[in-house]
């Protein structure tokens, strides 16, 4: 892969994230991130949460006085990169999208009661945005919130509520006026997921994975003091936390993991002189995979070591959600096509350290789908490089 050069101080951290991991990380853990599972069972991940914390590795990105690192563009990537090749679980919602957004826009009520809660693992957090006719078209959401004192109550629903099931709290956007554009009149809440009025369906998807879910909300008491932002502003707050969320989504550090221990399976599996036709246009399909990603991994690395730096990306986010996306898919296809007979088979683990291809392709290739959806679909994220970066 490309090599950045990192500085010793760079260097010195990836040595750092490894110990950690290898003395921090739970096994099961581990297996389970290599295995592309991309929701881990909350007993291991907040346990996972609280080792960082002690470590102060919880939240790097978030400002010192909160809890975060002060480290640099570089160290930050050395440290996702690094992690991610040691099989560590995705951040949360909580630490990638919701947290950032609170430091950004919540008052400072908020950020004392939520973001402590956060770091520590005590506080899960889920994301209502998608409805049942209102996914890729956000803005046209439906779901009410209507003022009542110093309470908005709640009703309609959310769909594709990931971790719902397990969380703690939510952040979502509402309907609150429908008298302007549809843009307007959407105000950015949060919500104790235990309030009465809530109740959580399991929406159970290919595999028999059960991560999303839609919830319900039949008058639901939400504070005004938990608002965030102004009111009928949230679609503000909204994009600038979807930009987050997109830029956390292309996952290049993830795919060079995914891309390597595939590698390693086929170099052991299939000597050079045993490999059909059919595995060396395999082997084509995976060198142009590797490519691509090395161009998209330099392309991340330009705007992540610009003058501004991650935390003025805008629209360019929804470039590496496109590609990253994309070249994510090829590589799990790649890494089912090239079982064979084995794909059909899904064979235990053991407790290797990292599981055998066989025990994890076919159900990632298939749960990885869905990643050119969320987060505003690969034909939305074009339409907005169109008309945002283009000026078309």
């Amino acid at each position: 892969m490309i090599d950045f050069t990192f500085s010793p101080e760079a260097v010195d951290l990836r040595e750092r994230v490894r110990a950690f991991c290898s003395e921090k990380l739970p096994p099961e853990l581990r297996r389970i991130g290599f295995m592309e599972n991309d929701h881990p069972p909350r007993r291991l991940m907040d346990e996972w949460q609280r080792n960082l914390a002690e470590k102060g590795w919880a939240a790097p990105r978030f400002p010192a006085e909160h809890g975060g690192t002060g480290w640099s563009d570089e160290l930050h990537y050395a440290f996702e990169r690094e992690m991610a090749l040691n099989g560590a679980p995705r951040p949360d919602s909580a630490m990638m999208m919701i947290g950032p957004t609170l430091l950004q826009y919540g008052t400072s009520e908020q950020k004392s009661e939520f973001l402590p809660k956060m770091l520590n693992g005590e506080q899960r957090w889920c994301q209502g945005f998608s409805e049942p006719n209102a996914g890729s078209d956000l803005a046209s959401l439906k779901c009410r919130a209507d003022v009542d004192g110093a309470d908005y109550i709640l009703n309609g629903s959310k769909m594709w509520t990931s971790d719902g099931h397990t969380s703690d709290w939510m952040f979502g956007i509402f309907r609150t006026d429908d008298s302007g554009r549809k843009q307007h009149g959407i105000t950015f809440l949060l919500l104790d997921m235990r309030s009465p009025g809530v109740t959580v369906e399991p929406i159970v998807t290919f595999g028999h994975r059960h991560n999303v879910n839609q919830v319900y909300f039949d008058d639901v008491r939400v504070p005004t003091a938990n608002r965030l932002g102004e009111e009928h502003q949230g679609w503000s707050v909204a994009k600038y936390l979807l930009t987050l969320e997109r830029f956390g989504t292309a996952e290049v550090s993830r795919s060079l993991s995914t891309l390597e221990r595939l590698k390693q399976h086929i170099h052991s599996e299939f000597p050079e002189k045993s490999r059909s036709i059919a595995h060396t246009l395999l082997l084509a399909d995976l060198v142009r995979a590797e490519a691509e990603l090395m161009a998209l991994e330099a392309t991340e690395a330009r705007m992540l070591f610009g003058e501004d730096g991650v935390e003025e990306l805008g629209a360019e986010a929804s470039l590496l959600k496109i590609r990253g996306t994309e070249i994510q898919q090829r590589i799990l296809e790649i890494a089912h096509r090239v079982l064979g007979d084995e794909a059909v088979v899904k064979r235990p683990d053991g407790n290797e350290e990292v599981p055998r291809l066989s025990c994890y392709a076919a159900d990632a290739r298939f749960n990885f789908r869905k990643t050119s959806i969320y987060a505003g679909s690969n034909e939305i994220q074009k339409n907005i490089i169109a008309k945002a970066v283009l000026g078309l």
